[in-house]
């Protein structure tokens, strides 16, 4: 499994940093907190884009 960091996952899914973090604290995003480091399987992102591209859902900019 490839692991990513907040600020790789950000680059990757042309987010904040800042949106990341709140999107993963809410749940909203597959994610593991690894003792104060949020990781994030590019694995588990694909297929969660796959989902929400199925549901038509955009993630609100007031997050």
């Amino acid at each position: 499994m490839n692991w990513m960091t907040v600020k790789e996952i950000a680059k990757y899914l042309k987010l904040s940093e800042a949106m990341i973090y709140k999107l993963a604290q809410k749940g909203e995003i597959p994610a593991a907190k690894i003792g104060d480091a949020w990781r994030f399987s590019q694995t588990q992102i694909d297929d969660w884009l796959l989902q929400k591209s199925k549901k038509e859902i955009s993630i609100p900019k007031n997050v």
